[in-house]
């Protein structure tokens, strides 16, 4: 396509800003529109795998990227007490690293400068108020009284999407796994050169994830009830009790997690569209459409890949409708492919029952899956 088009991305996280970057340099017309009334993220941090760190080079950040955060190429597996029981190298696609934790706020910094150094437009503290799609083009209403006539817009709104439910109704609304996400942020020890995971019999997993040269992140999951929340006065505590069987680097670490207010507490859910993800020139993206589990590290990268497939589908399709169709058969397979994967191995390490299908998957191994993930998407 080579008319700039107009386009409005709803939701200024990851994806919503890798897209708008992506189609920002191409010469369309990008605007964002956030509800926060900044783009500091909120959270600890993330790993961005080599097929994620591609994206980044793609839309030009790459390096920036590297430069606040830690590369690492090796996941270091131990037993409860710390003992290591093997190390893995893990797998780069083409030449870019093999992953980069990174601080979810630094990373939040490098993508909205480079959407507003590419041409972006981004509307803080405001959201859609309504939508109208014609067949021609989507008349949209902001709540801060901004808005207009678009020829795409794209919910990159994460996973209690507006745009889903303006689409769907409830019909999509997140399912509750059972499980939740411990995390706190700590000083990174220097022999935490990669990613430290500690599993057994505990039904539990721990691990030590490194973020930038000084930072790292402890992240633990349990079952935990739907309704239940952290104490404010105890959460480290609570941490501390819910890690008691683990020693080693874990251990260590958690002797460190002194402030309650420091945890950050989660509870897992994932979302599966299973009508199309497209209607007319209106599109659900990234957490909107397919979130995971976070058991293969990909979420975020999804994100990204959803938004630089969007990005090249405009490219090569004669109008946005066939852009579209053609996006989604590509981004789907590998999404969902994705999204069972980390929920089969959800279950498998909390001896949670599995499904034929993940049992098949499950023979693909973690290592298996990672290097399915560094082929072209």
């Amino acid at each position: 396509m080579t008319t700039p088009l107009r386009v409005l991305v709803h939701g200024g996280g990851i994806g919503g800003l890798t897209l708008a970057t992506a189609l920002a340099r191409r010469g369309h017309r990008v605007e964002v529109a956030e509800l926060r009334d900044e783009l500091e993220a909120l959270g600890v941090g993330i790993i961005q795998p080599s097929n994620a760190l591609h994206v980044m080079r793609e839309i030009g950040v790459l390096d920036e990227c590297l430069a606040v955060g830690f590369e690492w190429e090796v996941l270091t597996i131990c037993d409860p007490a710390g003992t290591t029981l093997a190390r893995i190298p893990q797998p780069r696609m083409g030449d870019a690293p093999s992953n980069n934790g990174i601080p979810r706020p630094a990373l939040a910094r490098v993508l909205a400068a480079a959407a507003a150094s590419a041409g972006a437009t981004v509307r803080f503290g405001t959201t859609i108020a309504s939508v109208k799609d014609d067949g021609e083009g989507v008349d949209v209403t902001l709540t801060d009284g901004h808005g207009g006539r678009y020829d795409l817009v794209v919910g990159f709104d994460g996973i209690g999407s507006p745009l889903r439910r303006h689409l769907y109704g409830e019909t999509y609304a997140p399912e509750y796994t059972g499980f939740a996400n411990w995390r706190v942020t700590l000083p990174r020890s220097p022999e935490i050169q990669g990613v430290v995971m500690s599993a057994g019999n505990l039904k539990a997993k721990a691990l030590l994830t490194p973020i930038s040269a000084e930072l790292m992140y402890l992240g633990s999951v349990f079952a935990e009830a739907e309704d239940f929340r952290p104490d404010p006065e105890r959460a480290h505590e609570q941490l501390r009790e819910r890690l008691a069987g683990f020693g080693g680097p874990i251990a260590d670490a958690l002797a460190r997690v002194t402030d309650p207010a420091a945890v950050v507490y989660s509870r897992i859910s994932q979302v599966t569209v299973e009508e199309p993800w497209h209607v007319g020139r209106i599109a659900l993206a990234g957490d909107a459409a397919h979130a995971s589990t976070p058991h293969l590290a990909q979420g975020a990268a999804m994100a990204v890949e959803d938004a630089l497939v969007l990005a090249r589908s405009l490219d090569a399709a004669d109008d946005v409708p066939a852009a579209l169709t053609a996006w989604e058969a590509r981004r789907r397979p590998r999404a969902m492919w994705v999204q069972t994967m980390s929920r089969a191995i959800l279950k498998q390490e909390t001896g949670t029952p599995t499904t034929p299908e993940e049992d098949e998957l499950l023979k693909v191994g973690i290592p298996g899956a990672a290097h399915v993930l560094v082929k072209p998407y």
